[in-house]
């Protein structure tokens, strides 16, 4: 790692295994985010929760450019699984960040309506047509809520639109407000 790497170790004995396994995941962040300028990580193993069994608290501060990513205290009764679930965490960070900086964002299928137009209860499907005139079918399992026998022909519905093997189905069918992300009516 051409970065600058600090490991700090607090109230527990020195160990050149644990050293080596921290330099080795800290090496491997670099192929998440190549342009770390600094990395610290702290292992400590702090005197309080004796209760609960001693956990060892490991933090990890990197340096990016134009910025600080900071994971913050992992506990657990194993170093090693505290090491390892917080450079996991690192990772995520490191992956959000450079995503963030590329400009790449999730982007999440609009939330249209519809209504019902028709019905096959005991088959559990139906068909929703769209404010452009299309027909979409839906399974009883696509409805958010689990409330298809209380649907009805004429019912204002909101969907996600989906490809499916027969071709575009409604997914994600609510006849409430609050049960689709993103929804403009939430």
């Amino acid at each position: 790692m051409e970065v600058t790497l600090q490991i700090t170790t607090r109230d527990i004995p020195h160990s050149e295994a644990l050293e080596t396994h921290i330099r080795e995941k800290a090496e491997k962040l670099e192929k998440f985010y190549p342009h770390i300028m600094s990395c610290r990580i702290v292992v400590e193993l702090p005197h309080k929760h004796h209760h609960q069994g001693r956990l060892f608290d490991v933090r990890i501060d990197m340096t990016v450019p134009g910025g600080e990513l900071v994971v913050n205290r992992v506990a657990n009764e194993d170093v090693y699984v505290a090491v390892r679930d917080a450079f996991d965490a690192a990772k995520r960070q490191l992956e959000d960040y450079a995503r963030r900086q590329r400009g790449d964002t999730k982007l999440h299928a609009p939330v249209l309506q519809g209504k019902v137009m028709r019905l096959f209860k005991t088959e559990d499907y139906g068909f929703i047509e769209t404010s452009d005139g299309c027909e979409l079918y839906f399974h009883r399992d696509n409805l958010a809520g689990h409330d298809f026998d209380q649907l009805a022909v004429g019912d204002t519905v909101q969907f996600l639109e989906d490809i499916g093997s027969e071709g575009y189905q409604a997914k994600r069918v609510s006849t409430g407000k609050h049960h689709i992300p993103g929804s403009e009516n939430e």
